[in-house]
């Protein structure tokens, strides 16, 4: 097996890194000073960095299907992989490449699905990043792991439809530049489970539609927003509907599938620089008279740290290299398999971390508090944990169910008389 990227792959990684080494890791201080201490959002210089990202080809990298005159470079998820590994080191940085969440998942939804008018109105805009948007599926009284319990009630009347619920973690609400909520809810609650959703576009600035609060996260306020949003009585034109009505589930599917892998790229650039800044960290600090490397358990948390990491990006290339192959449905299993060992890599790694660095790893001087509550999230977003083991071990066993019994022969139990 040839693990080596190709020559496209590897000139956008070389071209992607320098971007990065001189636009976006000078300004860590600047993002520092301006979002999390001054409460400025946007920063100031997010618009001119991503001008030049624009002008440079690094645009709209995470699109497959990418058309002719669109925006952005076409590139398979193989190719991908690795630059969102990149982005993933600077947690904010993939807005300036027009390809974060939730943008990025919708884009998809909305390049298979929209209507013409849809796509003039809504797709191109969020191409050319001249707009954000969220994607309105969780629920706070329903168990949203299984989108099924879906209670939003999305009713006809006459040529529009009413939309009635609330959502919550709607991330990216809050944003400034949020213009759209792709909305998901019942439509025929009378129907077969998997054809009671549907997805209808709204513009948030919608009469009816209040954003009650932007939910911390792990104690931490993102500025983007988690939000929890009412519906009362939202109306909009039945030409917003997205797909057709009751293909909401499948469109769900559809869309989480790529968005599961690409959090899972952006999880191994964070490890790795959580296990950057612990190595550096342990050979400079002393205790009981040795560097803190040269004592076993902290040596142990290295070597684990690399293990871990280095297993699930192989894994993730794995996924990416099926969905390009065979398709993100029969590669089910290989992203649900990344979406639990991602996030409980990238927790483990920031844990050892935070705690080669004492109480400092706990404060904002190091990114590592926020990397360790990123993985802490992912073993939330898009599907909890159990969900995908759930689903793992379902598999599993059905794959096993016509060689049933094959493996009595590695049995040594005495014949029973």
């Amino acid at each position: 097996m040839d693990f080596k990227f190709d020559d496209k792959t590897q000139h956008l990684q070389a071209k992607l890194q320098v971007f990065m080494d001189d636009h976006v890791v000078p300004r860590i201080g600047q993002w520092q000073k301006e979002v999390e201490e001054q409460g400025v959002y946007p920063p100031s210089f997010m618009e001119d960095l991503k001008e030049l990202a624009r002008s440079e080809g690094l645009w709209n990298l995470f699109l497959p299907h990418l058309k002719d005159g669109e925006p952005g470079t076409r590139l398979t998820n193989l190719e991908y992989a690795p630059l969102a590994e990149i982005m993933g080191r600077v947690a904010w940085s993939s807005e300036i490449f027009n390809c974060s969440a939730p943008d990025t998942g919708n884009m998809e939804l909305l390049h298979m699905f929209a209507s013409e008018e849809q796509r003039e109105q809504w797709l191109k805009p969020l191409m050319e990043g001249k707009i954000r948007s969220a994607f309105a599926m969780t629920e706070p009284d329903v168990a949203s792991s299984d989108a099924t319990n879906i209670q939003t009630l999305i009713e006809r009347d006459g040529d529009e439809y009413v939309i009635n619920g609330r959502k919550w973690f709607i991330t990216g609400a809050a944003h400034p530049n949020c213009k759209l909520l792709v909305v998901m809810g019942q439509t025929n609650p009378d129907a077969d489970v998997h054809q009671r959703q549907s997805m209808v576009l709204v513009p948030i600035d919608t009469a009816g539609i209040d954003i009650e609060r932007n939910i911390t996260v792990m104690n931490h306020h993102s500025h983007e927003g988690h939000c929890e949003i009412v519906f009362r009585n939202v109306r909009v034109p039945v030409n917003n509907l997205l797909g057709a009505e009751g293909s909401g589930f499948a469109l769900a599917q559809a869309r989480l599938g790529p968005g599961r892998i690409h959090h899972c790229m952006r999880s191994i650039g964070m490890a790795e620089v959580a296990l950057e800044l612990m190595v550096d960290r342990v050979q400079e600090r002393k205790t009981f008279g040795r560097y803190l490397h040269e004592h076993g358990t902290v040596a142990e948390w290295i070597a684990l740290s690399r293990l871990e990491i280095d297993q699930t990006r192989l894994l993730v290339l794995r996924a990416a290299w099926m969905m390009d192959n065979v398709g993100a449905k029969v590669a089910r299993k290989e992203i649900g398999m990344i979406k639990v060992a991602a996030g409980r890599m990238l927790t483990s790694v920031a844990n050892r971390a935070m705690q080669s660095f004492g109480a400092m790893g706990l404060s904002p001087d190091t990114p590592l508090a926020n990397i360790w509550s990123g993985g802490r999230m992912l073993q939330f977003a898009d599907g909890p944990d159990e969900v995908h083991l759930r689903s793992l071990a379902k598999m599993e066993i059905k794959s096993r169910s016509e060689k049933r019994g094959d493996s009595v022969r590695y049995l040594t139990v005495p014949e029973r008389k």
